[in-house]
C-alpha cells in the first residue's frame, strides 16, 4: 500500500530576506498587539512561562523568547498512522501529502442534485477516497444533518473510521465529544496506549482572526494537546476583512495565529504533534464574495509553507477548493493552479484538496475523482525528470539512429507504464471514437467511476464485532443501512435544506 514519497520545496514565493521580515513583523505583533484569549487556564499557563497578561482585557503579550522555546519543543516531523499498515504518512520537511477536508453542509450527488449532507455521505465519500490513489488522508468532509446536535462528533468520526483505513482527522466541538471519540478510537485500537503509540485519529480546533481565541476552542486545543494526539489549529484570516488586504500583511497575522497554536500546545504538553496551521483566503472586493479558489489564496498558502519550513514545523494548508458551483472548467483550473503551487512549495498536509465546490459549502462526488487526477498530475510534476544512464538511453538512440522506431523496443516496454501519468478522467481518444461513445465529458466520466466504486463491495475497515461493540457503547450512532432502506426517519432538529440553498 505504500506509495512513493514526493518532495516539493523548490518553489519559493518569498526570498530569504522576505521570510525574515515576516518573522520579525510577527514577533512585533505577538509582543505588542498580543492575543485575546478568553480562557483563564491558558492565560495562567502563558504567564507562568514569561508572557505579560492583561487580565482585564484577557490578553497575552508573547515575548520572542517564549515563541522560540515552543517552536524548539514542537516535533519537526511526526507520523500520522492509518488503521491499516502502509497507510501511515510522515509529516514534515518538504514531503507532500494531499487529502480531503471541509465540513461542507451540502452534497452535489450523482443525480446532480444539491441537497443536505448526511452520515451516509460521510461513509460513501470515505469508500470513494479509499480507492483514490493520490489522497493520503481523510478529514471528515461533510456535516451529518441527520445526526442530533449532541451526536454529531461521534457520528462523523464513527462513519469515517468504519470505512477509511487512511489517517482520519476532523473538527471537534465539545469536551464530551472529544473524549467520546477518543474512547471509540481507543476501543478500535485495542486500548488507549496502542492508540497513542500509533495514532490514526487527529483533531482540528480553531483560532479566530484577528488574533483571538474563544474559551471552548482554547480548552479543546489544550485538551487534545494533553492527550498528545495529532492536532491542527485552523486559522483562517480573510484578506481585507479579518486581516490586512495586502498579502504580506495577512501573512504576518496568519503567522502569528499559527504560531499561537504551536505555543499553547507545547506549553501544555511539550512534543505534542502539532501542525503549523494556516487557511489564508481572500475576498472579492467588487462583490464581497468569500473566495477559496483565488490565485492569491494559492500564493499565500505557498508562502505560509515557506514560513513553516523556516521554523522546521510540519504544516497544514488549504488549496484545491473551488468557488465554482459545478465540476466545470472553473473548478478544474482553480483547483489545479493552487494545488500545483502547494505541491511545488512542499506543503505537508494539504487539506480540502479534493471534492469541494462553492467555497467549501458543497462536496461533489464527481469532483473528488477529477481532483484526484489533478493531484496525481501535481505529484508527477514533483517527480520531474529522472536522469540516469538507462533513462538517458544513449546506446538505444545510437542503435536506432534514423532508421527505426522505438515502439517495439524493450526499453519502451520497461518504462511505458511508469514514465507517464495516466489520468482516469481525461478522454484521449479520437474525436470519432469520443463521438461514438456518447460524447462523455469529464463530469460524466467521473460519475461513472464513482458509480462503479460505490456499487462494488462496501468493505469496512473495522470488524462487525467492533462495530457492534461501539454501537452498544455509544448511543445515537446512525444506521446508514436502515437509512438507505427507508426505515430510519430524520431527527426533528435536522437543519432544513432551505437554510443553505441561497
Amino acid at each position: 500500500m505504500n506509495r512513493p514519497i514526493y518532495h516539493g520545496g523548490n518553489y519559493k514565493v518569498l526570498s530569504e530576506n522576505e521570510v525574515k521580515k515576516i518573522h520579525e513583523g510577527t514577533m512585533e505583533v505577538l509582543e505588542k498587539a498580543g492575543f485575546k484569549i478568553d480562557y483563564k487556564p491558558a492565560l495562567d499557563l502563558l504567564e507562568e512561562n514569561g508572557a505579560k497578561i492583561d487580565r482585564e482585557k484577557s490578553k497575552a503579550y508573547i515575548p520572542r523568547s517564549l515563541v522560540s522555546k515552543c517552536i524548539k519543543q514542537a516535533p519537526g516531523e511526526f507520523t500520522f498512522y492509518g488503521q491499516e499498515e502502509g497507510r501511515e504518512i510522515v509529516l514534515g520537511g518538504t514531503r507532500v501529502h494531499f487529502g480531503t477536508g471541509g465540513m461542507a453542509v451540502n452534497v452535489l450527488d450523482l443525480d446532480r442534485v444539491k441537497r443536505p449532507s448526511f452520515c451516509r455521505d460521510i461513509a460513501d465519500i470515505a469508500i470513494l477516497v479509499e480507492k483514490l490513489a493520490y489522497l493520503d488522508f481523510f478529514i471528515v468532509p461533510v456535516y451529518p444533518h441527520d445526526a442530533p446536535l449532541n451526536r454529531v462528533e461521534v457520528n462523523k468520526f464513527f462513519h469515517s473510521l468504519c470505512y477509511s483505513s487512511k489517517p482520519v482527522m476532523g473538527g471537534i466541538y465539545s469536551l464530551t465529544g472529544l473524549n467520546e471519540v477518543i474512547s471509540m478510537a481507543s476501543h478500535i485500537a485495542g486500548g488507549v496506549e496502542k492508540l497513542l503509540s500509533r495514532p490514526f485519529i487527529g483533531f482540528i480546533t480553531s483560532i479566530s482572526s484577528p488574533l483571538k481565541m474563544d474559551e471552548l476552542s482554547t480548552q479543546l486545543l489544550m485538551e487534545v494537546s494533553a492527550w498528545g494526539l495529532p492536532l491542527a489549529t485552523s486559522t483562517a484570516p480573510i484578506a481585507g476583512i479579518t486581516s490586512p488586504v495586502t498579502l504580506a500583511g495577512t501573512l504576518v497575522q496568519q503567522n502569528a495565529e499559527a504560531l499561537m497554536g504551536v505555543i499553547l500546545s507545547q506549553l501544555k504538553n511539550p512534543g505534542t504533534p502539532i501542525l503549523y496551521s494556516a487557511v489564508p483566503s481572500t475576498m472579492d472586493m467588487k462583490t464581497m464574495a468569500y473566495l477559496m479558489g483565488s490565485i492569491e489564496s494559492g500564493i499565500m498558502n505557498a508562502a505560509i509553507t515557506q514560513m513553516a519550513h523556516y521554523y522546521r514545523l510540519p504544516c497544514y494548508i488549504t488549496v484545491g477548493t473551488s468557488d465554482s458551483k459545478l465540476p466545470d472548467a472553473q473548478a478544474a483550473y482553480e483547483s489545479s493552479k493552487n494545488c500545483v503551487l502547494a505541491a511545488l512549495a512542499g506543503g505537508n498536509f494539504v487539506h480540502e484538496a479534493a471534492g469541494l465546490l462553492e467555497g467549501a459549502l458543497t462536496a461533489s462526488y464527481a469532483q473528488y475523482v477529477i481532483d484526484n487526477d489533478i493531484i496525481g498530475a501535481c505529484l508527477r510534476t514533483l517527480r520531474g525528470v529522472e536522469v540516469d544512464d538507462d533513462r538517458l538511453a544513449v546506446d538505444l538512440i545510437i542503435s536506432i539512429n534514423s532508421e527505426g522506431s522505438y515502439i517495439t523496443q524493450p526499453h519502451t516496454v520497461k518504462y511505458m507504464r511508469t514514465e507517464s501519468f495516466f489520468p482516469q478522467v481525461s478522454d484521449r481518444s479520437s474525436y470519432t471514437k469520443w463521438k461514438k461513445e456518447g460524447e462523455r465529458d469529464s463530469w460524466k466520466i467521473s460519475e461513472e467511476i464513482v458509480h462503479k466504486i460505490l456499487g462494488g463491495e462496501r468493505k469496512k475497515v473495522i470488524s462487525d464485532v467492533i462495530e457492534k461493540e461501539l454501537r452498544e457503547r455509544h448511543e445515537g450512532l446512525i444506521d446508514i443501512e436502515e437509512q438507505e432502506s427507508g426505515k430510519a426517519t430524520s431527527p426533528e432538529d435536522e437543519i432544513p435544506y432551505e437554510a443553505y440553498s441561497n
